[in-house]
């Protein structure tokens, strides 16, 4: 019997081409999140989240191991090639987001479709950029209270931004019925809260 969690070529193709859409956006959405940083107040973070969207997308898609984790090493890598300049931090935000979602959907044995955990997704995918960001240095000079109201933006976009709207993106697509051609074959009856 074949085994419906081994990625095929075309699950790979589908989460590269989905990673690649996304990591046009990315790099558009920088814009965004650099406008709102003179705002003060981490406002910005409430934006943060559109950059976990790509693994929470691609893996509700295809709901297969390793989806989440190529779909963000493929949207960093391919950010670093719409911006004209390789940067392995990128790469390396976008390993451990992918990989923190992965945590999540394993949890769920690439099963579930359900809301609720493309939010955990994304929340697990902000705090995921945390030791990164305090590694290189982003974090130190914060003061308490204005580091833990940096955190709950991020933690709050990684919800609505990466999760929420990662679902909607999803129910839409399921709505075209494309999705029937792609991912796993039986019937997912997790849809919902």
């Amino acid at each position: 019997m074949k085994n419906s969690n081994v990625l095929t070529l075309t699950d790979v193709l589908i989460t590269v081409v989905i990673a690649l859409v996304f990591a046009v956006l990315y790099s558009l959405w920088d814009g965004v999140y650099t406008v709102l940083q003179p705002l003060g107040l981490h406002i910005n973070e409430l934006v943060y989240g559109m950059w976990f969207i790509a693994a929470i997308v691609a893996y509700l898609i295809i709901r297969k191991p390793g989806v989440a984790l190529l779909a963000e090493f493929a949207a960093a890598s391919g950010e670093t090639i719409v911006l004209l300049q390789f940067d392995i931090v990128l790469i390396m935000y976008g390993l451990l987001q992918g990989l923190a979602c992965e945590i999540i959907f394993l949890l769920y044995r690439y099963n579930s479709t359900k809301l609720y955990v493309a939010v955990l997704a994304g929340v697990a995918a902000a705090l995921s950029t945390i030791p990164l960001d305090w590694y290189y240095g982003y974090l130190g000079h914060l003061e308490t209270w204005n580091l833990m109201l940096m955190l709950i933006f991020r933690i709050i976009s990684g919800a609505i931004v990466a999760g929420w709207l990662g679902h909607k993106l999803y129910e839409g697509v399921k709505g075209t019925g494309v999705l029937k051609y792609v991912g796993k074959k039986q019937s997912d009856s997790s849809d919902g809260f």
